[in-house]
């Protein structure tokens, strides 16, 4: 995969001094201290245009319930070792993932078909069908989550309007906004 885009990166800590990331220097990291419902952090990073690029929760309940499957792709995956936690079998690690679910010829994001990319402790799949997209992992004393939804009105894809969400997605995957996010999520780590 190419180099990210940006220079001049620079290094953020949550305030309760428990994770660190760094992100684009042109880029701002909004950490409105207070705001999550169970206490934890609650960080967003825009991009230099102030659109949304990933949030950062910690304290979530996570869980899992998949009544339902969808076609599938990965688009990017790399395991996150240095958020593993310790004494959990090798299968939980996190990783980072790009990944898209639903009607590949659908014009825009529905609720069945959506494309994501972040933190997930969901170990990658092989095969046609998968749950849906669940960006969390475990993180003390319950769970966090780092990442966002891809969004054609925040996520700058240099392509036909008229293409399929997914066609997008995938298209969004070679774009340098991409790689800045992609490092940025994936240099997540304990701070400290």
């Amino acid at each position: 995969m190419p180099s990210p885009t940006a220079s001049g990166w620079k290094t953020f800590t949550t305030s309760d001094r428990d994770l660190t990331f760094d992100y684009p220097g042109d880029w701002t990291v909004k950490d409105p201290a207070g705001t999550s419902p169970l206490g934890g952090m609650f960080v967003e990073v825009l991009n230099a245009a102030g659109k949304p690029m990933a949030v950062l929760q910690t304290k979530v309940v996570t869980g899992l319930e998949c009544v339902q499957q969808y076609p599938f792709t990965v688009l990017d995956s790399e395991s996150m070792t240095v958020l593993a936690e310790k004494g959990v079998p090798n299968e939980n690690v996190p990783r980072f993932m790009f990944e898209t679910r639903g009607d590949a010829s659908a014009p825009a994001r529905t609720a069945e078909t959506i494309a994501a990319y972040g933190i997930t402790m969901i170990p990658e799949k092989i095969g046609t069908l998968e749950c849906p997209i669940f960006l969390l992992f475990r993180w003390p004393p319950s769970g966090a989550m780092f990442g966002a939804v891809y969004d054609t009105a925040n996520n700058a894809t240099p392509v036909d309007p008229a293409l399929p969400y997914l066609e997008k997605a995938k298209l969004y995957a070679d774009t340098g906004e991409y790689r800045n996010i992609r490092r940025m999520i994936t240099s997540l780590r304990p701070a400290g």
